[in-house]
């Protein structure tokens, strides 16, 4: 049968449906548009120009043995068993490193090809262990499979003299061993490290027969530069690299694909499973997000899900100081309703409010803010996303039209000017940071804006980036003085401008921008940023034939985020780099569902799809479908709450998947207002920090429990499918439906697909997507709606959601947040690459074997005027508090900048930021502290008192876990 492929959807047609996620086609897709037409064994089949003769085999149905080749790496040529038969050509070529040719006729199987290759398994099963019954990947082996698939019998050749079989194994890593008694030196692994992750931590040392897999320089895989992403484990064809997890518990026996629950990546996985046991998560090759790639976390880190502290029955208490009292689903939603309705009753409708989590799913956090507008009654819905990403939102919608990022992530392969500002891929967004590592290898510059040097920097074979060390604050004079040199040297688009772009806005914009004092020169003093340099950068990216920007906290995180988020596009809008691949501006949104949570509707001003409240067409929508009058007036925001519970118009919170007692800044201020309220109710899978403030605790469900979806940085929905039973009983959303139905307003869904039905009927980016539509295509980008009707990959293509891409002036203003002779130093934080935000999940894993304590990072020149060792106590001194973290002595920042990260409660990182915040969206200023640090001999006292107060609140909840234990261990009599 004649294959014919469609290289514009990488389909074959009509001998093939779409192509196999789960099965390895031994070479990669070759993108050509000129299609060939060979013979292999007699079956014609068309593939794309450069199509591996492997490939073209595969494709059409004919699997060719291989050990050394695989689909996401380049051919390798070495293991030699994909030899076969080309009419007209000598010899036994390799099939993975040979290109299909018009006419070619190849032959794959022949008594001299099969001879060929049973010698060459017998040569590899010569030096390696006959140990399949114990091995622990008997039954999931490609060298055991290929050993089957050639005939091999017997092995001449004894064990005799010199081997490998008595090599030590090395189990320093907690979540992956290497036996090198088993490995064949195939290369894959060492190629996967370099090709696929970017890291280049594994080599090949020796030569012939003395060719080993090294990690480093000999060194064990923990005290090397790996960072277990797992793509050593993925491509290893033996047990030589296998998850302790698969050694302990046996192969799994069956699948389910569903979406990490970590970064806003978005990477799909197949969670193998035996029976409810997760064996392993194995990075599902099917993703359009992550295309079988994974990092630390998504790969190793999902037993948090069935830790020993997981909340498994919802508790009351009427007071902090109380006991925890385990009761019923029933009692529980009834105890928290009344509470929640008597409080109304004497305060006022407006006096209680939720906050729903960028952790939860989309249909989640729809129902949160649909049970407070429905039947609280009221519009104090936050999220979030309010402390990270709320002035992407508002800056985004004030220049683009549309409150979300512009590009694929793929679209970064096409990219020839990178730049990175206030962002740490390679630690917070790894697989994404793996895809940027590989364009930069391929040629691509890279610009990088930020007071840190950072990962992506040293990029192995990426060549030299031009690093901007701006001081912390100064986000908006630069992105300005980037665009006065694109102003003041014609290097704008004006074919883009004239033809896309708001002309008025534009021309506003330009006499702004085009003033002196926006000068690379005149900003020097401010940014600490060589004029020279800033001009450098300016060219490069308004000069390159795409150009793409790439974002994160530590731009939006400041008191002028909203201003920087619409410098940004200025930018973009100024070289034309909006409408197509390799450009765009692209938010690296936080956490799994960050995107989601604002799309959701969970900010106080805006309904679903960022309908403002206001807008009467669009509320009046939502009442017909609900059922009730909808406040048009905006609620109250996250700061708004704090400060009303402290002055006593605020007196409950409902509270799903968000701890923010620990990730919001100014500790002290949070923590007396959690103190004030007379209901708080947190909804969560551990006791964490905002619980132990709780009078109601229902047990929460992780994303391994739950049907629903996630939406990613790139608007990518995807699907989270449940792999086992809740292990309190309920999904989240069924916990906050119940709730809703206590509170006497009526919800019922079966299915969060009903949920999705119901969005889609609601938000108009979302009006063609279903979870049946999920299922055939794999997962959507909104929008998608009539005009898209399978999503939309690239935004902005022909036109802007406001019509006209809208310049604005961004007045660069100093924030409040100087060093001052007290306090000499600025404070910045971020994330590390093992541990997730607070670290409620990442902190009851192995993760903790890198990054056990938060660490306080500081420049050695700061660190000598101070008289500081690596390792010694640091007390840090803000306006607002004092906290104590190690020392660690680097030169990633500049000279009067320290960093830390905030992933351990007990460090109190949070106790010392401030509530500054952005002037449009109250997103607190994470990113500028003044400090003074100093050497000190112990704890803060807010450590103090946080170490008792954890040991007074572990104690209240104590009797209650241990009768559950009581009980379930008499249930197994």
């Amino acid at each position: 049968m004649l294959h014919y492929y469609n290289p514009n959807t990488q389909d074959y047609q009509p001998g093939t449906s779409a192509l196999n996620p789960d099965f390895d086609y031994g070479t990669a897709a070759s993108v050509s548009q000129t299609l060939v037409s060979i013979a292999v064994d007699g079956r014609a089949i068309t593939v794309p120009e450069g199509t591996s003769v492997l490939r073209a085999a595969a494709l059409a149905g004919i699997n060719i043995p291989k050990l050394c080749a695989s689909d996401n790496l380049e051919a390798f040529g070495s293991c030699r068993l994909c030899a076969v038969e080309i009419e007209g050509r000598r010899g036994y070529p390799a099939s993975c490193t040979t290109p299909v040719a018009e006419g070619m006729a190849v032959t794959t199987q022949t008594g001299k090809l099969a001879k060929l290759r049973r010698n060459i398994m017998e040569l590899y099963i010569s030096d390696h262990p006959l140990d399949c019954l114990t091995c622990p990947a008997n039954g999931n082996c490609e060298l055991q499979d290929v050993a089957g698939v050639v005939g091999l019998r017997e092995v001449r050749y004894g064990f005799e003299g010199e081997n490998h079989l008595h090599a030590e194994t090395d189990s320093s890593n907690p979540y992956f061993s290497f036996d090198p008694s088993k490995c064949i030196v195939c290369s894959r692994c060492v190629r996967a490290c370099e090709e696929v992750q970017g890291t280049f931590a594994l080599t090949i040392e020796g030569r012939g027969f003395a060719s080993v897999v090294s990690a480093g320089q000999s060194e064990d895989f923990m005290d090397s530069e790996c960072v277990s992403c797992g793509a050593c484990v993925q491509a290893c064809p033996t047990s030589s690299l296998m998850e302790k997890s698969v050694i302990d518990a046996g192969q799994p026996e069956h699948s389910v694909v569903t979406t990490c629950a970590y970064c806003g990546v978005g990477c799909s996985f197949k969670a193998e499973m035996k029976g409810d046991q997760v064996v392993r998560m194995v990075p599902y090759k099917g993703g359009d997000a992550n295309h079988g790639h994974s990092c630390v976390k998504g790969r190793f880190a999902f037993g948090y899900a069935t830790h020993k502290d997981r909340i498994k029955e919802p508790m009351i208490r009427d007071s902090i100081n109380d006991p925890w009292q385990v009761v019923s689903w029933d009692e529980a939603l009834t105890f928290a309703a009344n509470k929640l309705k008597s409080i109304q009753a004497q305060y006022g409708r407006e006096s209680i409010g939720g906050i729903t989590s960028s952790r939860c799913t989309n249909e989640e956090t729809y129902l949160v803010q649909k049970l407070v507008r429905a039947a609280f009654g009221n519009n104090n819905t936050d999220t979030c996303a309010r402390v990270c990403h709320s002035p992407t939102g508002y800056g985004l919608k004030t220049t683009l039209g549309e409150s979300a990022g512009t590009q694929t992530f793929d679209s970064v392969m096409k990219a020839d000017t990178i730049v990175v500002i206030g962002a740490n891929p390679t630690d917070a967004h790894p697989v994404f940071g793996s895809l940027m590592r590989k364009r930069l290898r391929q040629g691509a510059k890279l610009i990088v804006i930020d007071p840190r040097r950072i990962d992506v920097l040293n990029t192995p074979h990426g060549g030299e980036g031009l690093h901007l060390a701006l001081r912390p604050g100064t986000n908006v004079a630069i992105v300005n003085a980037l665009a006065y040199v694109i102003v003041s040297e014609g290097l704008e688009d004006q074919d883009f401008i004239t033809s896309r772009c708001d002309n008025e806005a534009y021309n506003t914009w330009r006499t702004f921008i085009a003033e002196e004092r926006n000068s690379p020169e005149a900003t020097e003093g401010v940014t600490g940023v060589p004029a020279e340099k800033v001009r450098e950068a300016a060219r490069i990216y308004a000069q390159a034939g795409n150009g793409a920007i790439y974002y994160g906290l530590g731009v939006t995180e400041h008191s002028q985020g909203s201003t920087m988020v619409m410098g940004i596009a200025n930018l973009a809008l100024a070289t034309g780099n909006i409408g197509r691949e390799g450009g765009g501006v692209n938010p690296l949104r936080g956490q799994n569902n960050v995107q989601g949570s604002c799309d959701m509707g969970s900010f106080p001003h805006e309904l679903p799809g960022y309908q403002h409240v206001n807008d009467s067409e669009a509320r009046h929508r939502f009442e017909a479908v609900w059922g009730v009058t909808i406040d048009d007036e905006p609620g109250l925001r996250i700061p708004n709450m704090f400060d009303a519970a402290i002055a006593g118009t605020f007196r409950a919170l409902y509270v799903q998947g968000e701890d923010i007692a620990q990730s919001d800044p100014n500790t002290h201020h949070v923590e007396a207002a959690l103190k004030s309220l007379d209901c708080l109710i947190v909804q969560d899978i551990f006791l964490n920090e905002t619980a132990k403030f709780a009078h109601v605790l229902l047990p929460g469900s992780t994303f391994l429990e739950k049907n629903g979806t996630f939406t990613n940085a790139e608007r990518r929905i995807n699907r989270v499918r449940k792999v086992m039973q809740p292990i309190a009983g309920m999904e989240d959303w069924e916990v906050t439906m119940a709730l809703s139905n206590a509170l006497g307003y009526p919800m019922h869904y079966n299915h969060p697909s009903e949920i999705m039905d119901e969005i889609a009927v609601l938000t108009p980016t979302f009006t063609g997507v279903s979870y049946d539509k999920l299922e055939q295509l794999g997962s959507i980008q909104w929008p998608c709606n009539d005009e898209n009707p399978d999503g939309t990959p690239t935004m902005h293509t022909i036109d802007f959601p406001i019509g006209k891409g809208r310049f604005a002036v961004t007045e660069y203003l100093a924030t409040e947040e100087r060093a001052t002779r007290r306090f000499p130093l600025l404070l910045t934080t971020g994330r590390i690459l093992s541990q997730y935000n607070v670290g409620a999940q990442t902190r009851r894993t192995s993760n903790s074997d890198w990054h056990e304590e938060d660490l306080l990072e500081l420049h050695p020149s700061d660190a000598e005027l101070r008289g500081v060792k690596d390792g010694d106590w640091l007390g840090i001194s803000s306006r607002v508090g004092h906290t104590v973290l190690r020392a660690k002595i680097s030169e990633r920042m500049l000279p009067g900048v320290v960093y830390t990260t905030f992933h351990h409660p007990g460090s109190g990182a949070n106790v010392i930021t401030t509530d500054n915040s952005d002037w449009a969206t109250n997103c607190p200023e994470y990113k500028v502290t003044a400090v003074q640090v100093e050497v000190v001999s112990q704890p803060s006292e807010w450590q103090r008192d946080f170490k008792s107060f954890d040991k007074r609140q572990q104690a209240l909840l104590a009797p209650a876990m241990q009768n559950r234990d009581n009980a379930h261990a008499a249930s197994l009599k």
